[in-house]
C-alpha cells in the first residue's frame, strides 16, 4: 500500500485554521462533517474513511474539540476496492429515483415522509425549501451519509441503499469549499484522481481540462489563499467534476458569496451543466437561485414535497398556499367560497368585496379559501374603466422607487401589505402616498387555494 499524502505539513496558522478546510471528504467530492475529525462513514469518491491517530498511517490529527494536536498527516491507502463496484461514469448523466423513502432520526418523528421522486438523466433539479424542510436530509441520503429509514433510492435503476458513499461515484460541492490550503489548485484537483490510482499523465490531462472548464487555465500553481471567493468556488466545482461523475450534488454552494458574485456563479454553474450533460441535484433555500438555474424545482416543507414543477409553472401556477407564498412575492386575500362552477369560484372577502378566481385547491361552497395574486398582475384602474372583472378600492401607504419599477404598498380589503408593481415608464399612472385608488386584475391571474391564517 502506498501513501495517499505522505508527510503533508500544515504549519502554524494553517494548522489552527485547518478545521475550516480539512474535512477530508470534500477534497474529492465528499461531505464535510462539522470539524476536522473525519466522519465515521465512507468518503464519497475517495475510498474508505480514515480516522486520525489510528492504524492508517496517520501520525497526527485533531482531538474531539477540533483542536489540532499535530501537524503532520501520513495517510495510507486502504486495500478496499474502489473501481469496478462504482456506478459507471462518463458524463452522460445519471438517473435517480426515490421510492417511498422515509427518514426518522429518533425513531418517532419522520423528517422525510414518503418521498417519491424521479430525476432524469442530465437534469438540473433543485430541492428548495425553508430550514428544516427535509431538502438537505434527502440530499444526504442520496449521497449515502444518512441511511433511509424506509424505502429505496436508485441510481441508474440500481438500488444503492446498501452501497457505501465512496462507491456511488458522486461528485459533491458545498458552501464550505474545503480546499486544502497547503496544496495548489492543481494538486487539489488531482487529489480525487490520485486516490483512484490514475496514471500521472492522465491526471495532468484531466486537471487541465477541468481548469479550462471553469475558465481558470492559468491558476493551477496558485494556492487557495491567493484566490477570490468566486475563484475558490470554481475550483470546488472543478474538483467535483474532474473524475467525470454522472451525478453532482450541491448543497448551498453559493451561500458564502456576495450577491453579484453569487448571480454570476449561478450562470456559470448552469453553463457547465448544459455543456457536460451531467445530472445535478442542487439544494438551496434561495428561491431566485432555484428559478434561475433549475430545469425543475422540488419544493419541500415539513418533510413533504409540496410541488414539483418547472420554474415558470411553479411561479405562475402554485399548487397550494405555501408554494404561492414561498416562491416570489405574493398578495394574499382571505374569504369564504360562495359559488364554484366551470373551474372558477366566487369568494366573499373578509375585508369586504367579492372577487372571481380560478378554483385551484379549494373545498366546497361555504368553506374558506386563500386567494393568491402576483403583484405584477395587479393594475391601477382608472375611473370608469371596467375592463378588469375584479376591482377593489384601496389606499396607497408607501411608494418605493426600484429603478425599473415602482413598488406601491397598499391597504386592500383589510390587507395592509398588498403590493402593486408599476413599470417605470411614461405610461404608468400617477399615484401618491395616501391616495385612494382602485386596483384590478383578471380572474385567470387569481388562484383560490387552501386556507391559511394571514
Amino acid at each position: 500500500m502506498g501513501p495517499i499524502c505522505s508527510d503533508i505539513h500544515v504549519p502554524g496558522k494553517e494548522a489552527r485554521e485547518y478545521r475550516h478546510y480539512a474535512p477530508f471528504v470534500n477534497a474529492c467530492g465528499g461531505f464535510p462533517r462539522p470539524g476536522p475529525v473525519f466522519p465515521r462513514r465512507a468518503v464519497a469518491g475517495c475510498g474508505p474513511v480514515l480516522y486520525p491517530g489510528r492504524d492508517h498511517g496517520i501520525s497526527k490529527g485533531f482531538d474531539r474539540g477540533n483542536r489540532p494536536y499535530g501537524s503532520v498527516l501520513n495517510i495510507q491507502r486502504s486495500s478496499e476496492p474502489t473501481g469496478t463496484d462504482a456506478p459507471a461514469t462518463g458524463g452522460t448523466g445519471a438517473s435517480v429515483r426515490f421510492e417511498n423513502v422515509q427518514k426518522s432520526y429518533d425513531g418517532e418523528t419522520l423528517v422525510i415522509k414518503d418521498l417519491n421522486l424521479d430525476i432524469a438523466r442530465g437534469e438540473f433539479l433543485t430541492m428548495l425549501g425553508p430550514s428544516g424542510s427535509g431538502k438537505t436530509t434527502s440530499l444526504m441520503m442520496l449521497a449515502g451519509f444518512e441511511p433511509a429509514t424506509h424505502g429505496e433510492i436508485y441510481l441508474n435503476d440500481q438500488p444503492i441503499n446498501a452501497v457505501p458513499p465512496h462507491k456511488r461515484g458522486i461528485g459533491m460541492v458545498f458552501q464550505n469549499y474545503a480546499l486544502f490550503p497547503h496544496m495548489t489548485v492543481a494538486e487539489n484537483l488531482a487529489f480525487p484522481l490520485s486516490v483512484r490510482n490514475m496514471p500521472k499523465a492522465e491526471i495532468a490531462a484531466k486537471v487541465a481540462r477541468a481548469l479550462e472548464m471553469v475558465e481558470l487555465p492559468d491558476f493551477g500553481n496558485r494556492r487557495p489563499a491567493q484566490l477570490s471567493g468566486g475563484q475558490q468556488q470554481r475550483v470546488a466545482v472543478a474538483r467535483a467534476l474532474v473524475f467525470e461523475p454522472d451525478l453532482i450534488l450541491m448543497d448551498e454552494p453559493l451561500g458564502a458569496l456576495d450577491k453579484q458574485l453569487r448571480e454570476q456563479m449561478q450562470y456559470e454553474i448552469k453553463h457547465i451543466h448544459d455543456n457536460l450533460g451531467v445530472t445535478v441535484v442542487y439544494v438551496t433555500h434561495d428561491q431566485a437561485e432555484a428559478l434561475t438555474m433549475a430545469d425543475r424545482i422540488c419544493v419541500f416543507d415539513q418533510g413533504v414535497v409540496q410541488q414539483l414543477s418547472t420554474p415558470d409553472e411553479l411561479y405562475e401556477k402554485p399548487a397550494n398556499s405555501f408554494v404561492a407564498q414561498f416562491i416570489g412575492e405574493n398578495n394574499r386575500l382571505s374569504g369564504r367560497l360562495t359559488d364554484i362552477q366551470g373551474g372558477e369560484c366566487r369568494v366573499d372577502l373578509d375585508g369586504g368585496g367579492s372577487v372571481t378566481a380560478l378554483a385551484v385547491n379549494v373545498g366546497s361552497v361555504g368553506e374558506r379559501a386563500t386567494l393568491s395574486i402576483r403583484p405584477e398582475r395587479v393594475a391601477l384602474v382608472a375611473p370608469g374603466d371596467d375592463s378588469l372583472p375584479n376591482r377593489l378600492t384601496g389606499r396607497a401607504e408607501e411608494l418605493i422607487y426600484l429603478g425599473d419599477h415602482i413598488r406601491v404598498r397598499m391597504t386592500v380589503a383589510g390587507n395592509n401589505a398588498f403590493v402593486v408593481k408599476l413599470r417605470n415608464d411614461g405610461e404608468r399612472p400617477s399615484v401618491k402616498m395616501g391616495d385612494t385608488v382602485t386596483v384590478g386584475w383578471q380572474a385567470a391571474d387569481c388562484r383560490a387555494l387552501d386556507p391559511i391564517d394571514i
